[in-house]
């Protein structure tokens, strides 16, 4: 086994030129999610690269789902490469839509520029230089002449950033992901080099519209300003829950430490007439915010919702004309990693042999596609690991390490030959 280790690890240094190319390729192609640009183009650079590397492939576009328009068509690639047996299977998922990429860059969000031992770009660290860690740890397996016992599986899905459901949810509620044909899954999602990542926080999201009743703005007293009451909200917020959240904290391992309590946040508001245009005087008769609450595995989200709704009863039986109205946008509950999942120990070993340390186990402040794995396909051994810093997602200029993007190629590597075993 240490023969073949060690030419996997020496075929990852060879191809690490072609690896940084392909991330690079991959940034230069604006996956803008919403509204979701260039999906098709995306999977078929996937699918040719996965195709070149020996992988059948199959595409498949989330139909039934409202996001799948003929205009911005959801596809997802997968490509499989068989080994003496049909079992075990790998499976290794990356999304390649991004956020948008918003003002204060530097650089060419777009460029895919390399330089300074980086690879600059919307989307490099999260996460195209993890779809080619994926890619090209498979690669490597095969340049030094491995066959695997087991079957590995890479796949190229949409939407992770709006929720994942026209990609690994659709997979996994179609079939194509699941506990009856996949035993193990690594996302390379940028959560630090040298740490697994074994869950996320719950996510709840939802709107809240305060009703007023309107009048003319030059004699406010005759109306109910909507804008007003969700004030109230807001300042209950802030002064009531937030404190109980700050008290909260979970035992699983969430980084940065920061995100180990329960948050809120208020995505957006909206009330009374565009500011952008004409305007006329009248008193605001609804207003409307989103919130995003990040729950703790400890708390659930029957209690989650349960004191959000409370706080809301509060308020009306202390205002007058207090009305007010809750919709459930999207929830996600915890998940973690079994502790004694073969996947967190291959990629254990595979960190202490290729850096000589492992960092040791974190999860996720945010959410990603762990959570249809987990409770859609019913694969509990599942976990992220994956070049890039997290801290950097979503930011302006936004970069991969290229020493990351290598060494992460060649954990993956490992802990695949572990995973699938080999002849």
């Amino acid at each position: 086994m240490t023969g073949s280790i060690d030419r996997v690890l020496a075929a990852v240094d060879d191809a690490a030129d072609e690896a940084v190319a392909f991330a690079a390729d991959l940034v230069r192609v604006p996956t803008v999610n919403p509204p979701g640009e260039l999906y098709d183009d995306c999977a078929r650079l996937i699918g040719r690269m996965l195709g070149s590397c020996g992988f059948e492939l199959e595409y498949h576009a989330a139909e039934g789902r409202p996001e799948h328009t003929p205009i911005h068509p959801r596809i997802n690639v997968i490509g499989t490469r068989r080994g003496k047996s049909s079992r075990p299977v790998v499976h290794l998922n990356g999304h390649f839509d991004v956020v948008p990429a918003g003002a204060g860059w530097t650089v060419d969000p777009f460029g895919g520029e390399v330089r300074d031992g980086r690879i600059w770009g919307r989307g490099a660290c999260d996460m195209k230089a993890g779809i080619a860690a994926a890619i090209f740890a498979a690669e490597a397996i095969r340049r030094a002449g491995i066959d695997l016992n087991g079957t590995l599986e890479i796949s190229g899905t949409v939407d992770e950033e709006s929720g994942g459901f026209a990609g690994v949810a659709w997979l996994a509620e179609h079939g194509r992901l699941s506990r009856e044909r996949t035993d193990y899954v690594i996302i390379p999602e940028p959560l630090y080099v040298d740490r697994i990542c074994i869950g996320h926080r719950g996510v709840y999201w939802f709107e809240v519209e305060t009703v007023g009743r309107t009048a003319h703005g030059s004699m406010p007293f005759h109306g109910i300003n909507a804008i007003d009451q969700m004030g109230i909200f807001f300042e209950r917020v802030r002064r009531e829950l937030e404190p109980r959240l700050a008290e909260r904290h979970t035992e699983v391992p969430v980084a940065p430490a920061g995100a180990r309590h329960a948050t809120i946040n208020i995505n957006g508001v909206i009330g009374g007439q565009p500011v952008d245009g004409i305007q006329t005087p009248c008193v605001a008769d609804t207003c409307r915010a989103v919130f995003d609450r990040r729950f703790l595995l400890e708390e659930g989200f029957d209690r989650t919702k349960t004191e959000i709704v409370a706080l809301l009863e509060s308020i009306a039986a202390d205002v007058p004309d207090f009305k007010y109205s809750i919709q459930d946008l999207m929830v996600v509950h915890p998940t973690r990693t079994p502790d004694d999942s073969p996947v967190i120990g291959a990629l254990d070993r595979a960190l202490h042999r290729v850096l000589g340390r492992s960092g040791g186990l974190v999860a996720s402040p945010g959410t990603y596609d762990q959570k249809h794995v987990a409770r859609i396909a019913g694969v509990p051994d599942c976990v992220a690991y994956g070049p890039g810093i997290l801290d950097l997602a979503h930011q302006p200029d936004e970069y991969c390490d290229i020493a990351d993007l290598v060494n992460a190629t060649k954990v993956i590597a490992l802990a695949v030959l572990e995973l699938t075993g080999t002849s």
